[in-house]
């Protein structure tokens, strides 16, 4: 089969390298290596070593993965014409993409691997930056680590950062969630004679001359939890203190049933803020929830029912479940075909429940109009529905008309049982016109609370009492509030 043979340089000189591998690029007939730029070669080449350097490959693309990618098919080519050498930076398995490749090769079956030599550049790192991995440690490629990737709480090394371009990406990236000024060093040829050490500010990280393949950024661990406020496992330590013995007495009173009105307040000031598009708001408001989903996932975990691991699991797996289009191979025209699918989907999921009652469960205590909105909803899946609108506009004028005739010489029950029938009826118009009731009596509310507050200034403004001004002249003030609001 197929053979490369893949040569680690070390991170450093040539005092680094093993006599082993020295002697094994010494004796090498043909030797390819990724990049000439890396002092062991340099080195050698003063005493007579010839090698062919895949640098020019990195003019050709504009990212580094097919870079990686052709060089790997390169290697595997030139070994159907006898046995290759190949050196890398290093370790061949530490933070060297091409390998990687090739061992994906390999196990394919298309190349046989012979991997040695070489220290990493991380024993060196450890010890020019006197830090203890065993403290918690990330090691991340600077070509393609994201955001999320990143745990503020533990030391963060970034491989791969070869030159002012790659290090902006990566202070881009950093700038995301740590502060513009914080203190990063940059750390070149570690263990080597060259070695160097440089401090600097977040923000000044791609203006450093101190960058080229033998550079290492390195963040260390935010220590205050003031600082690491956007991680996620700060929150949550926040709410398991806060539910801790030693956290607040409110919060650990709270439970399930308890947290039920707040949920359901936060969802409405969340809706106000987008109405208002108000962005710090919205923001506001959505941590707000997220405090509540978090409440919650606390509890079931101090009662050892679920955590907010199992929350993300079913949410996660529900989603991509019912994305098919997207995570699967199904084809899709419209967003029709998606909610249709999703309903498939969803049915499929719950089983047969013919024995169920079909209205079972659409019942929202907290919200009369939601749960109208779900039984007229759930009987129309099943063809309980008028054809089109006007059935619906018919049963509306139908049921208002009763309305009225109560009012003249029903009782008090017969007016309520029939303005529910009106109400009913407009539930069902919301729906076939597909404007959510609840959010819709949500924005009526809104607006009489802002223009009643307009009238009520002008009056204490004005003559001070709401008896010193006629019905007329207290619409007059209406009227302006209502046109205030089309500025």
């Amino acid at each position: 089969m197929n053979e490369v043979h893949v040569i680690g340089l070390g991170a450093g000189d040539l005092n680094q390298l093993p006599l082993g591998v020295y002697r094994t690029l010494k004796n090498a007939k043909q030797l390819y290596v990724r990049t000439a730029e890396h002092p062991v070669l340099q080195e050698l080449q003063t005493e007579g070593l010839d090698y062919k350097s895949f640098d020019e490959l990195y003019e050709k693309h504009d990212d580094f993965e097919p870079v990686y990618r052709e060089i790997t098919e390169e290697l595997i080519r030139l070994s159907g014409e006898g046995p290759v050498m190949y050196a890398v930076p290093g370790h061949p398995l530490v933070a060297e993409q091409t390998v990687q490749f090739l061992v994906e090769a390999e196990k394919k079956g298309r190349v046989s691997l012979k991997i040695e030599g070489g220290q990493s550049f991380l024993d060196p790192i450890f010890a020019a930056l006197r830090i203890d991995p065993i403290e918690g440690f990330q090691l991340l490629d600077g070509t393609s680590f994201k955001r999320d990737d990143v745990r503020m709480d533990q030391h963060v090394l970034i491989a791969q950062v070869y030159d002012a371009f790659s290090a902006s990406e990566v202070k881009l990236t950093l700038m995301e969630k740590y502060a513009d000024d914080y203190l990063v060093k940059i750390v070149t040829a570690a263990g080597s004679a060259n070695e160097k050490i440089l401090e600097v500010p977040l923000y000044e990280l791609d203006r450093s001359m101190d960058i080229d393949n033998l550079t290492t950024v390195y963040v260390p661990p935010v220590q205050q939890q003031e600082e690491r406020l956007k991680e996620w496992t700060t929150f949550r330590e926040i709410i398991a203190k806060l539910r801790s013995p030693e956290g607040c007495p409110w919060d650990r009173e709270q439970t399930h049933e308890s947290l039920k009105k707040y949920l359901i307040e936060e969802a409405y000031e969340v809706l106000q803020a987008i109405d208002d598009e108000d962005d710090d708001a919205i923001i506001e408001e959505l941590g707000d929830i997220l405090l509540q989903v978090f409440l919650h996932a606390q509890i079931g975990e101090d009662h050892g029912y679920f955590s907010v691991e199992d929350i993300l699991e079913s949410i996660s797996s529900k989603m991509i479940r019912r994305h098919p289009h997207v995570f699967g191979d199904v084809s899709v025209e419209n967003s029709g075909e998606v909610v249709k699918n999703w309903q498939a989907i969803k049915a499929e999921e719950k089983g047969n429940n013919s024995e169920k009652p079909l209205l079972k469960g659409q019942f929202r205590a907290d919200s009369s109009l939601l749960t109208s909105f779900n039984y007229q909803k759930t009987a129309a899946k099943v063809g309980f529905d008028w054809p089109d609108v006007n059935g619906a506009w018919e049963k509306f004028e139908e049921e208002w008309q009763e309305f009225k005739d109560e009012t003249e010489n029903g009782t008090k029950k017969e007016q309520t049982d029939e303005l529910g029938d009106v109400f009913f009826t407009l539930v069902n118009l919301a729906r076939f016109f597909k404007i959510s009731p609840e959010e819709a009596m949500a924005g009526a509310n809104r607006k009489f609370f802002n223009r009643f507050s307009y009238v009520e200034q002008k009056v204490l403004e004005g003559r001070g009492d709401f008896a010193d001004y006629t019905l007329e002249e207290l619409d007059t003030f209406w009227n302006e509030a209502k046109t205030l609001e089309r500025k």
